[in-house]
Order: structure tokens, then C-alpha cells, then sequence
């Protein structure tokens, strides 16, 4: 009994970004790109795409799904490190978007775990009231953060929104448990500078500017050994064995990860849901994206074992199960 998905969502921008389109950006190549990250397109949005409006359409998509209105919202989660503003928050643009009145709304950064770690406060809220209809939406625009000069990273990175609507049952699904952590102690590996500030005294020594900055190699030796843990952990706390995950969702970083991590835990290819290789790393929106082209695809059942992980900057990581 608990926080169950009643329906899923996505929405991506229109124009595709191919591994040929970067060769004419910057100095890079489509096989050096495709052997080191698995990625062969990325979406990236244009003019009237941004953040709220694909996570808007995302939403509309999962209420779709789930035969919830609008009317029927009472709280909208974005997360984002990506909205167009500080200020409201993109979850405030989403509820004057889709006109739900009812909805309180705010948003969560918590980078690529976003959306993981509004799973594990909705499944909360709902145990808390279980009245309550709630849409979860991981949405970025990581292109308005991106730098195009910078091969390393801008190979990487896309757009996109994917949403779920949530409710409480007294069904033997929904939200089994999760395990999240956070070590700010790394955050310089993986971040990302405010704007300059207004008061000079706050800004940065010699500011970097707005856009990602990541130490590849460590990134990629911390996060496959800290979504390993937090799976293994959450599998040994629920006493659930490997062999009963119907489905893994890992969030879409880059193939190499992604291999290393499912060589480590000895999961056959059939049970992982992969989808880098079409819209790169969509950061927060990952996994939802991710959890709405399985869903539509056939690939859940009911009463499935979903395993979703993830880890971002910050750094923050974890682990949820969810009953399908």
C-alpha cells in the first residue's frame, strides 16, 4: 500500500542534434563520441521550449494517462536545475499552465537525482494525505548550460521532460522504499555557478561563468560505485533478490556508465531500459523520459519489481523500487 504511478508522461523538443551536427561545432567526431558515451542525438530547444512548457506538455501527457484534471491537482514538484527563472519557481509556471487551481507547487534541485528524490518525498506526502493527487515532473533545458566550446561536455547533454502522476491505493504497489544519499565534501567534480552576482563580494574568484563543469574520469569512478551501493544496500534492507527486478531504469549519464554499472551488478541486458543513445544526458528529466517510453512500450507489467537509480551533482545518489 502506498504512492502508486497512476500515469506517465514526456515531451521533447523538436530539433535533433546529431553527432555530425558537433563535428561542425566543435573538434570532435561521430565514432569518438558514440565509442565513449553511446550517444548518437541529443534534443535541444528552440524558441517557446522551454523548461515549463515541455514540462507542461509532460504533465498533460501523464494526466492523460492517469484520467486525472487539472482541477484534480494538489501539488505540482519540478525538478530542475535548468528553469528559464530563479523566480517562481518552474513547478509555479507548470500550475498556471495547466490551470490547476488547487495545486501548491514549488521545485527540488537535486541535479540528476532530482527526480528520484521527488519520487521518495511524494510517496511521503501521500502516506501523510492520502487524498492527495500529486505530478512529479523532472524538465531541463541543459543546452542554456552548456558550453558549445567545450567538447567534453557539450557532446553530453539534451532537453527534454518527463512526468508522472501519483496517488495512494491500498493495492500491493507503489513505492516499495528508497535509499538517498548526498556528499557535498565532492561538489566542485559536478557543478554549475549562479549568474554573477549584484554584489561583487559573492561572486567566485575570476567566475567561470553559467555553464557545467565536470571532472569526467572522477565522475565516472564515483558514480558507478555509488549507485552499485545504494542498489546492493536497498536490495539487502528489502531482503529482495536481484533475480526478481522485472525492470531496471538507471538515469541516462552515458553507455559507459551505464555498462559498468549492470557488468557490476550482473543484470541481463533484457532487464535494462536504455535510451542515452536518443536524447543524451537529460539530467532530472532522465529517468521519468526513461520510465514513460517503457511504460508505453509494453516493457511493465503489473506487479513488476521496477528498479530505478541514479546519481548526480552535488553529489547526490540512491536507489528506489517501485511495484508496478
Amino acid at each position: 500500500m502506498g504512492a502508486v504511478i497512476l500515469g506517465t508522461g514526456s515531451c521533447l523538443p523538436d530539433r535533433v542534434l546529431s553527432n555530425h551536427d558537433l563535428e561542425k561545432i566543435v573538434e570532435t567526431s561521430d565514432e569518438w563520441i558514440r565509442t565513449r558515451t553511446g550517444i548518437k542525438t541529443r534534443r535541444i530547444s528552440g524558441k517557446g521550449e522551454e523548461a515549463y512548457r515541455l514540462a507542461t506538455v509532460a504533465g498533460q501527457r501523464a494526466m492523460e494517462m492517469a484520467g486525472v484534471t487539472a482541477e484534480e491537482i494538489d501539488l505540482i514538484v519540478v525538478a530542475t536545475i535548468s528553469s528559464h527563472m530563479l523566480m517562481p519557481s518552474c513547478a509555479c509556471f507548470v500550475q498556471k499552465e495547466l490551470g490547476a487551481v488547487k495545486a501548491f507547487a514549488f521545485d527540488i534541485n537535486a541535479a540528476c537525482s532530482g527526480f528520484l528524490f521527488g519520487l521518495d518525498m511524494v510517496d511521503k506526502y501521500l502516506r501523510a494525505d492520502r487524498e492527495k493527487k500529486i505530478l512529479l515532473i523532472g524538465a531541463e533545458t541543459l543546452s542554456s548550460h552548456t558550453d558549445w566550446e567545450d567538447r567534453n561536455t557539450c557532446i553530453l547533454f539534451g532537453d527534454g521532460a518527463g512526468a508522472v502522476v501519483m496517488g495512494y491505493r491500498d493495492e500491493a504497489r507503489g513505492v516499495v522504499a528508497s535509499n538517498l544519499f548526498s556528499d557535498g565534501n565532492l561538489w566542485s567534480l559536478l557543478c554549475m555557478h549562479a549568474a554573477p552576482s549584484c554584489n561583487p563580494d559573492l561572486n567566485p574568484p575570476q567566475h567561470p561563468g553559467t555553464h557545467i563543469l565536470m571532472e569526467g574520469r572522477e565522475v565516472f569512478k564515483y558514480a558507478v560505485k555509488a549507485m552499485e551501493g545504494a542498489v546492493l544496500d536497498l536490495l539487502a534492507r528489502e531482503k529482495v533478490d536481484l533475480d526478481t527486478i522485472g525492470l531496471m531504469i538507471p538515469h541516462q549519464a552515458n553507455i559507459r556508465i551505464l555498462n559498468k554499472l549492470v557488468s557490476r551488478l550482473g543484470l541481463p541486458a533484457e532487464k535494462v531500459f536504455i535510451n542515452v543513445q536518443k536524447y543524451g544526458n537529460t539530467s532530472a528529466a532522465s529517468i521519468p523520459i526513461a520510465l514513460d517510453e517503457a511504460s508505453r512500450e509494453g516493457r511493465l507489467k503489473p506487479d513488476d519489481l521496477l528498479l530505478v537509480c541514479s546519481f548526480g551533482g552535488g553529489f547526490t545518489w540512491g536507489a528506489a523500487l517501485v511495484r508496478w
